[in-house]
């Protein structure tokens, strides 16, 4: 979600994957058996980065 409109992917074979930008919301769902999420960064990670609530996204997304 951009905040503007949704798109939803399904990345249903091992060699899929997405590239998500900053200042993106993204949603995880519907994981199948034994599957998993890898996620890829070039930084540590630090709880106080990540937005946890959809409409402070929004009112962020609005700021700029």
């Amino acid at each position: 979600h951009n905040g503007d409109k949704e798109q939803r992917f399904s990345l249903n074979r091992s060699y899929y994957g997405l590239y998500i930008p900053k200042m993106y919301w993204r949603r995880l769902e519907n994981f199948s058996t034994n599957s998993l999420a890898l996620i890829v960064s070039d930084k540590s990670y630090n709880e106080h980065d990540y937005i946890r609530d959809f409409e402070e996204f929004k009112k962020l997304l609005n700021e700029k």
